[in-house]
């Protein structure tokens, strides 16, 4: 008897063809990779498809790569992971495409498709400084205006040298060095004898 998997498993095999990169299954979840060129088309697809009918986007994320598996990994360094699910047929399906190029990541935008997908776009473009062509207002939604860099890459630095406040004097908020000394945090160590009834 076949089960739930391998039905969407087959349904996705007729559906997308050539355009499957890897239909992997693992631990009970079905995760479809596809070709950056391709990334829109198969959405489209996915969407439209009336054996498929993935009419909700629940989630999209960044990934970076760079430190996966230790250092040990070859490949692409940035993605884009989108989970969606079909409330018609009951299923799920996490969708994964690469960045075709490390220096200047970008993919289609599904926000066409999947109008929800506006501020996980802009979420990914923040943080990871993953782009996304067709995006209407691909611009920072976490971090400040002024800020520079990606803070989820794996290559962002763990300390800042800038920190801002609001200065009153001014009315406006201000950029400067950081005031707070780094420093390595040594828990205090009791040293009485009989400590505790010891």
């Amino acid at each position: 008897m076949s089960t739930k998997l391998d039905t969407l498993q087959a349904a996705l095999q007729a559906a997308l063809g050539e355009r499957i990169v890897e239909l992997k299954n693992a631990l009970g979840e079905l995760t479809l990779r596809v070709a950056p060129k391709d990334y829109f088309e198969v959405a489209t697809i996915l969407r439209d498809h009336p054996e498929l009918k993935f009419e909700q986007l629940i989630d999209l994320c960044g990934l970076d790569y760079s430190d996966y598996g230790n250092g040990g990994y070859e490949g692409p360094r940035f993605a884009v992971s989108t989970h969606l699910l079909s409330v018609s047929k009951n299923w799920r399906l996490r969708l994964k495409v690469f960045c075709a190029d490390d220096d200047f990541p970008c993919v289609a935008a599904v926000t066409p498709i999947w109008t929800a997908a506006n501020w996980f776009e802009r979420e990914a473009f923040d943080l990871y400084g993953i782009l996304f062509e067709g995006h209407e207002d691909l611009r920072r939604i976490l971090t400040d205006y002024g800020f520079i860099g990606h803070p989820m890459r794996k290559d962002f630095p763990t300390s800042g040298h800038v920190e801002m406040r609001y200065d009153a004097e001014q009315k406006r908020v201000i950029y400067q060095p950081v005031t707070i000394e780094p420093r390595e945090i040594t828990p205090r160590v009791i040293r009485e004898d009989n400590y505790g009834g010891i």
